[in-house]
Order: C-alpha cells, then sequence, then structure tokens
C-alpha cells in the first residue's frame, strides 16, 4: 500500500462520524468480582491485571477465552486486544501450530525425574539465535531468569551491589527499589541502585559511589525511548572498566525487536541476557543465556527449579521459533506497528491532540502517553481514552504489544475506536469535563510516586 493510500485510509477515518459505544453487560463480570475479592488480594495474580489497571465499571475484570488478537470475557463480550497477555503473546492467542505441539507433547508427559530432551533442542536453538548465549538455564518467568542473572554475577564477582535500570521482577533485590517495597529488608534493598536510561553520568556515580563492589548492571537494553548513539557501547565498556558484568534484561524485547533480542538489533553483546514472555507464545518460560566460562557457574551456584524442564513450555517454545522464522514474524510486527504508530500519529495531527497525546517506542512495542499541557503526566487522560475504547471494544492498556494475529483489518479498526476515543477526550479537556465523564474511579499505576 502506497503512502498516499494509507493516508487517505487515516483521512477516511479522522473525517467520518465517531463510533458510537456499544452496548453490553458486564453482570457476570462483576459478581465474579465479588466473590474473588473475599478470595485473592486484588483479585489477579498480576498487578498489571487487578481492577485497579482500568475504570471499573465500565472494563472486564474476568476473560475467558481468546483467539488471534481477540478476547472474550465472562459476558461473552469481544475485544480486540493490544496487551496479548502483558507482551507474553508475540503469535497470538490459541496459536493452532503451537497447540498442536502442546497437544503431542502431552501424550508423552509434561515433567520427568531426569530431564527431557527437549531441554537439549530448545537450548540448541537460543544458542543458535542469540548473539551472547553459549550456554542456557530455564526458568518459568523473567523474575526466575533475571534473579538467577544476579546471583550468578555475585558468585562471579564476589561483590554485592546490584545497578538497575527498568523494570526486573518481583524478587526482593530489585522490587526493593520501588514504592512496592514492603517487605523488603532495608540490608536487601540497600544493596540495589537505580540508574537512568541514557545517562551514563548517572552510572558513573554509581560507580564512584560505590568503589569495587558493583558486581552487575541489570538493564532493559530499550523501553520506549531509544538509545542515544554509542550509549549501550559506551555504557558496556564502563561496566567493564569497573569490572562488572553487563546483563541485558530482554523479557520484553527478545523474540521481538528480532530473533536474537535488542543485542542482535543494536549489535551490542551483554555478558549475560534474560529471555522470557514471548518466547513460549505464552507458555511459562524464561532463560539465562551467556558464555560458557560464566555460564558454567551455575554448577555450583543454586539456580533449581522443580519445573524448569516443563516438556509443554519447551514444546511451545521450539513450535514458536519456528513458526517466527517461517512466518517471518519479526518483520511483520515491525510493519503492522509501524502502520498503527504513523495512524495515530495522523489522528493525533488532525485533531490537535499532539499537545496532550504522544505515541512512543519502537514499531513491536509503542506505548502511548497521556499529559497535560503543563507536561504533566495525566492518569485521569489516560482513563478517559481507555474508558471510551473498551466501550467500543479494543482492550487498551497504554501499550501496544504486537503478534502476529494483528492484521490490517485490527490496525484500522483500532484507529477507528481511537478517532473516537480521542474526540471525546478532546471534548472533555477542552469543557474541563475529564473527571466527570469517568464513568468510574480512574486507574491507579502499579508502582506509585512516593
Amino acid at each position: 500500500m502506497t503512502n498516499q493510500t494509507q493516508e487517505a485510509k487515516w483521512r477516511a477515518i479522522a473525517d467520518a462520524p465517531a463510533m458510537a459505544p456499544r452496548s453490553y453487560s458486564l453482570e457476570s463480570s462483576n459478581a465474579l468480582k465479588q466473590r474473588t475479592e473475599k478470595l485473592i488480594p486484588s483479585c489477579s495474580q498480576t498487578f498489571s491485571k487487578a481492577p485497579f489497571q482500568f475504570v471499573q465499571g465500565v472494563a472486564p475484570v474476568f476473560l475467558e477465552r481468546g483467539k488471534g488478537c481477540h478476547v472474550w470475557d465472562v459476558d461473552g463480550n469481544l475485544y480486540l486486544d493490544w496487551s496479548m497477555a502483558l507482551c507474553a503473546l508475540t503469535l497470538g492467542y490459541c496459536d493452532e501450530d503451537v497447540n498442536s505441539a502442546i497437544v503431542r507433547q502431552l501424550q508423552d508427559g509434561t515433567i520427568f525425574t531426569l530431564p527431557h530432551r527437549l531441554e537439549t533442542e530448545v537450548s540448541e536453538r537460543l544458542v543458535e539465535l542469540i548473539p551472547c548465549a553459549e550456554m542456557v538455564r530455564f526458568g518459568k518467568n523473567g523474575s526466575d531468569a533475571t534473579s538467577g542473572a544476579v546471583r550468578l554475577a555475585r558468585a562471579v564477582t564476589k561483590r554485592d551491589v546490584i545497578a538497575c535500570c527498568g523494570y526486573h521482577g518481583w524478587q526482593d533485590w530489585f522490587v526493593g527499589t520501588t514504592t512496592r517495597n514492603s517487605g523488603v529488608p532495608a540490608a536487601v534493598s540497600n544493596l540495589t541502585v537505580a540508574f537512568a536510561y541514557n545517562d551514563l553520568d548517572g552510572l558513573h556515580r554509581v560507580f564512584r559511589e560505590h568503589p569495587d563492589e558493583v558486581a552487575a548492571v541489570i538493564m532493559e537494553p530499550v523501553g520506549v525511548a531509544a538509545p542515544e548513539p554509542g550509549y549501550l557501547e559506551e555504557l558496556r565498556e564502563l561496566c567493564h572498566r569497573n569490572g562488572a558484568l553487563l546483563i541485558f534484561d530482554e523479557i520484553v524485547t527478545g523474540f521481538r525487536m528480532s530473533m536474537g533480542g535488542a543485542q542482535e538489533y543494536f549489535g551490542v553483546e551483554p555478558d549475560l541476557a534474560c529471555f522470557g514472555k514471548g518466547m513460549g507464545n505464552g507458555f511459562p518460560i524464561a532463560s539465562i543465556v551467556g558464555p560458557e566460562r560464566l555460564m558454567r557457574e551455575f554448577d555450583e551456584v543454586f539456580f533449581s527449579l522443580t519445573f524448569g524442564g516443563e516438556t509443554l513450555s519447551l514444546a511451545a517454545c521450539i513450535a514458536t521459533i519456528d513458526k517466527m522464522e517461517r512466518s517471518q514474524v519479526i518483520p511483520f510486527m515491525w510493519q503492522q506497528g509501524q502502520k498503527l504508530k504513523d495512524g495515530f500519529e495522523y489522528l493525533l495531527g488532525a485533531m490537535d491532540m499532539g499537545r496532550f497525546v504522544e505515541i512512543v517506542g519502537y514499531a513491536p512495542r509503542s506505548v502511548v502517553t497521556f499529559h497535560e499541557a503543563s507536561g504533566q503526566t495525566s492518569l485521569l487522560y489516560k482513563s478517559l481514552f481507555q474508558q471510551e475504547c473498551i466501550k467500543r471494544g479494543v482492550l487498551f492498556t497504554t501499550a501496544h504489544d504486537l503478534a502476529f494475529s494483528h492484521d490490517d483489518e485490527t490496525v484500522d479498526e483500532t484507529l477507528r475506536v481511537y478517532r473516537a476515543a480521542l474526540e471525546v477526550l478532546k471534548d472533555a479537556i477542552d469543557r474541563d469535563t475529564v473527571e466527570t465523564v469517568l464513568e468510574g474511579p480512574p486507574s491507579v499505576p502499579v508502582f506509585r510516586r512516593p
């Protein structure tokens, strides 16, 4: 499709009457919420899926099933999903190739008294794909991998302090640096120091304040902001000059920016790397990878999980990698993500909303941000936009986690919904009625500012 044709499509969306909200019921979802509140704190196993992340009374609380990039709630309402299980689905819900591999393996067993050959086969695939990988250890979620890598770095360097940049899971060593630090001993929290992305001076300061104490720098190689030219290369050199290992947390960027992760995309190899989420298309698998000289230390460093070699997730991983390579999924996600970004930016310009809303990040995973005219982040604006999207059938949580199932039709449908949500938000901002137009309490961030 030519740029002129694409722009004509966006112009037609911008000029058309705004899509009206649909009529739907949340009776079953709300009733189930009342039961669940007595049983499960926050009604969820994951903070980012909890009811307080959405405008209650408008958003569903429980989903029932999914297919491709669509989900149905317990009341039978259909939604186009962009969060894709918090970035865990690179192909889509219930992918037939992955499901077939799972069913075949299920006939032979899921876990055994000794290792399974799939552990070797998946490790071989990861070593082929990931630049820094010579050996592999498996976990079940991102926190397993990042915490295992941190423990390994401390064992190798005989140092205790960790410098971190980004989100790295729920374990004490990291979450003690956040506002969700209840229950974490101060002695543990004090061993981890946060620094800002693209700020080499900040990392220099960490090394100065903790001379010969920093075991590792762990960071997401990229979040939404692009690395400044030379930043990742200079950061790696700074780590090594100070005797620290560099760990890339590629739980999100792995199998998304490229098959070998952000380290392949940017051409910068860390000492260790952590992968997870989309590598199993929704099945619980994560990995620590690195060179043999470091990974051999796991012969002594305790990283041992009963379900680390669980075979359904390993089978899912192979099936996912096979399909991603066969169907060129990564280029497709870049292509579709760029269409969505460009279309949304066109709408923002056409509606003069760029002062309040931005779409940032790389095409395979972009994020929408909301801010007042002063530049201050606005949860109210975000909540109203989210509310209006959900009322029109798009499940929006600020991030677009592209999957192979996000075809042109879903991109166009999303832009039509976004156009309607922007019109409601624009009118509420102009009238100073954002808070009163909300039909429930606004969403609340997982990590709150002190």
